[in-house]
C-alpha cells in the first residue's frame, strides 16, 4: 500500500482512476488497488471514505445526507443530459472511444438533433464551440476522457465513463419498474 496519498488526492476530489488510463501514473494505481483492494478498502474506510470498484475503474463513495444526496441528484440530472448529447453524436460513445471536438462541431452542420440537444447543454452559454469547451472540461475533470494527443486535440474516453452510464441506466430501469 504504498500509493494512499497519490490515490487519495484523485479520488477525493471526485475522480476516477481508470484501468484504461493513457495516464502511465493512473494505470498503475489503478493495478495497484487491484493488487491489494481490500487493503485499501479498510485503510479508506478508516478515515470515512468508501472504496468502491467498477466496470474498470475506482472511486470513493460516502453516506451522504439528505439534503447532500439532493444536490448530488441535480448534478445527475446534467449528466443525463450530457450523455444523451454524446450518444447521439455517436452512439458507440464510451470507454476506449476516441474523438476530438472538431468532430462534434462538424456534425452539427448536418444533424438537427445534435444541434437541439446541444440548445440544452449549458444554457448560460452562447455558442456551440462554447458548449463543447465546457463539456470536455467537465468530463475531463471527472475522469471521464484524457487527453490523448495534444496536437490534434484528441481525446480518448477512460473506464471511467461506465459509471456514468450505468448509474442513467439504473434510473431507467427504477422508472420502467414503476410504471
Amino acid at each position: 500500500m504504498r500509493y494512499t496519498k497519490e490515490i487519495f488526492e484523485i479520488l477525493s476530489r471526485g475522480g476516477f482512476i481508470s484501468q484504461n488510463s493513457i495516464s502511465q501514473q493512473r494505470a498503475h494505481l489503478y493495478d495497484a488497488i487491484e493488487d491489494d483492494f481490500q487493503q485499501y478498502q479498510e485503510y479508506y474506510e478508516g478515515i470515512g471514505f468508501l472504496l468502491e470498484g467498477g466496470n474498470g475503474y475506482y472511486y470513493f463513495s460516502r453516506t451522504e445526507s439528505k439534503v447532500e444526496l439532493a444536490d448530488k441528484i441535480q448534478r445527475m440530472i446534467g449528466w443525463i443530459d450530457r450523455l444523451d448529447f454524446l450518444k447521439t453524436f455517436n452512439s458507440t460513445f464510451g470507454s476506449g472511444f476516441s474523438f476530438r471536438k472538431s468532430n462534434i462541431l462538424e456534425k452539427f452542420s448536418s444533424d438537427i438533433e445534435l444541434k437541439e440537444k446541444a440548445r440544452h447543454l449549458y444554457t448560460d452559454l452562447k455558442t456551440n464551440d462554447e458548449k463543447m469547451d465546457k463539456l470536455i472540461a467537465d468530463m475531463e475533470r471527472q475522469g471521464f476522457i484524457e487527453l490523448e494527443n495534444d496536437l490534434d486535440g484528441t481525446y480518448k474516453v477512460t473506464a471511467a465513463f461506465h459509471y456514468i452510464e450505468e448509474l442513467i441506466d439504473c434510473l431507467t430501469i427504477i422508472e420502467t419498474e414503476q410504471e
